[in-house]
């Protein structure tokens, strides 16, 4: 049974917002203490880091499940499908809908059921619910679709990844830098001439690397002490991702059945530039051999990291040729791959 991508679609929001933007902020270590460089100085070693010179906010007035629902109603107009015979709507996501100026996230009802709503689907049988599971969420999403397909209870499904993390980010840690806000969607089902998930692999490491990426105050000493925001611990992330993101994709790749040779292109979370470039370089040479160039196609340096939704986003972006030097075409040999908080790590081996 051929398990494919039939329709994608993505929401990169308005709100342009550059480094030099945060040139005025006052950034803090995390006991609270001033940095001897000035703001020019960590801005510039943070793009040389990261890769990232300007990001993407959502407009106040959109909520994370209105970023999922524009770019599923995109995902589905691609598709050519009647939204009506979805089978499930899963919406990957970490934080649910944050207000501006609120401190809590909002999940009653769940996202995946907003975007039911706002879709208007009247079908009580196409099933809503959300998915958490870090930054890997989205190709989890696939996952489990496929396996929802393949053992008959499903025939079409909408999966999305969506976020705002400039919600729920710390004015006063750098690396409030890295994060943004969008969302990709894709519908699969199983066609035959579509692509082919050809093999998939997850991996959950949380026997002392649970904890890496958590929620916690501010920096700030007198700041509220009841609202939390993201922090991650990021020499771990970036050493734990090296490690394990190349033996998870080498296991799925040889289960896949198809020679390293043959793939065109990798669709990696974008969450560093240096740490992604790491992880290929270090994937490839597990099979003896150098990454070839423009095997890695990047969104980070404009659009930051939107978490969930980085891959579903940039699979777009180049499928619809959007991305310059990129493009896929049908029979090609691509590889989904995210790690994030959890710790979790996925990947997916897909024929076009």
């Amino acid at each position: 049974m051929n398990i494919g991508i039939t329709g994608t679609g993505s929401y990169i929001p308005p709100v342009i917002t550059k480094n030099e933007d945060f040139l005025q902020h006052h950034f803090l270590d995390t006991n609270g203490s001033h940095f001897e460089h000035e703001n020019q100085v960590i801005i510039e070693k943070f793009q040389a880091i990261t890769g990232i010179s300007e990001r993407r906010y959502a407009p106040p007035e959109l909520k994370t499940s209105d970023l999922g629902y524009l770019a599923a109603e995109k995902a589905i107009a691609d598709a050519g499908i009647n939204k009506e015979e979805l089978d499930y709507i899963i919406f990957a996501h970490n934080f649910g809908d944050m207000t501006p100026g609120k401190i809590q996230g909002d999940t009653l009802p769940s996202l995946a059921t907003r975007v039911k709503h706002l879709l208007q689907i009247k079908n009580p049988k196409c099933v809503a619910y959300d998915m958490l599971f870090g930054c890997p969420g989205w190709v989890e999403g696939v996952i489990q679709a496929s396996a929802f397909i393949r053992s008959g209870l499903a025939k079409k499904c909408l999966i999305i990844g969506g976020e705002t993390l400039s919600r729920v980010i710390d004015e006063h840690d750098r690396d409030s830098m890295i994060y943004s806000d969008g969302a990709g969607a894709v519908i699969l089902e199983a066609d035959a001439s579509s692509g082919e998930i050809l093999s998939h692999a997850s991996e959950t490491y949380a026997n002392g690397e649970a904890y890496y990426l958590f929620f916690d105050k501010t920096y700030k000493e007198e700041g509220c002490p009841d609202t939390r925001y993201i922090k991650m611990h990021g020499r771990k992330i970036y050493e734990f991702a090296c490690t394990h993101v190349p033996e998870a994709m080498q296991a799925c790749m040889d289960a896949s059945g198809v020679a390293i040779d043959e793939v065109k292109k990798i669709f990696i979370h974008q969450a560093n530039e240096k740490m992604d470039e790491a992880i290929i370089k270090r994937f490839y040479r597990r099979y003896g051999k150098q990454a070839p160039e423009g095997i890695m196609p990047m969104s980070i340096h404009k659009l930051g990291n939107s978490s969930v939704a980085t891959v579903p986003t940039l699979f777009d972006l180049v499928k619809k040729g959007e991305l310059a030097e990129h493009e896929i075409n049908k029979g090609d040999v691509v590889i989904f791959a995210s790690v994030g908080a959890g710790m979790n790590i996925n990947a997916i081996v897909y024929r076009i």
